[in-house]
């Protein structure tokens, strides 16, 4: 596989005044226009098979243009790797597909779930060697070397710092804007209050509220 784009942080906006968006951790699209969304979760909450459902629905809603066939989608493949076993089998990977009941045969919408399981130890397979790198506190005890350099480079050299630093406290501001956002939402919906009132209460600027409250700037 070869792949072509990757972004982190992705937002995916839902369409609904009120509806939940998403954030996935790693946006990739491969030579065949494969799409993947990639989750690193540490909790186990955070893993749950409806989010799996969710991501997977909110990333097909973005897959068509106007007028297009249906059968023109892309593959779409959500991929959550795992702190532990969520799924409990004591599998490397488990892979989730829809299935006809009545004849045992695959569905073949091109949706997949992937499961990887994070806890897994076997330094003689792939999967085992990859989670072990996951685990490792120094590049120097990690077996594949790409991965090795770039740790090397964002834990151990001072340029590498500071960006990891910087993108952190990117991501923290953009979350904090999100909840903002969310909660600018929730008073609207409720209409007990001008958008004036939700802007201080929510800190947000007015022009932004108005956007949610789906209102023309003036």
């Amino acid at each position: 596989m070869k792949v072509l784009e990757v972004v982190a942080q992705r937002e995916y906006k839902n369409l609904l005044p009120d509806g939940r968006s998403l954030t996935i951790d790693i946006y990739a699209v491969d030579k065949e226009d494969k799409v993947y969304d990639i989750e690193v979760q540490r909790a186990s909450v955070g893993a749950d098979v409806h989010r799996a459902r969710f991501h997977s629905s909110m990333i097909d809603t973005k897959m068509l243009k106007a007028r297009q066939e249906f059968k023109e989608i892309h593959d779409s493949y959500v991929i959550f790797i795992t702190a532990s076993d969520v799924l409990g089998a004591g599998c490397p990977l488990y892979h989730v597909k829809r299935m006809i009941e009545e004849t045992g045969t695959y569905f073949g919408d091109g949706s997949h779930i992937i499961y990887v399981n994070g806890s897994y130890k076997d330094d003689n397979d792939p999967v085992g060697k990859l989670m072990h790198d996951f685990r490792c506190l120094s590049s120097a005890d990690m077996f594949y070397p790409v991965l090795a350099r770039q740790v090397k480079y964002f834990k151990e050299t001072e340029g590498g710092r500071e960006i990891m630093c910087q993108a952190f406290e990117d991501l923290a501001e953009k979350r904090v804007t999100e909840e903002k956002k969310a909660f600018a939402r929730r008073l609207i919906a409720r209409g007990k209050q001008t958008l004036e009132e939700i802007a201080e209460d929510t800190d947000l600027p007015i022009e932004e509220v108005r956007k949610l409250a789906g209102l023309q700037l003036a």
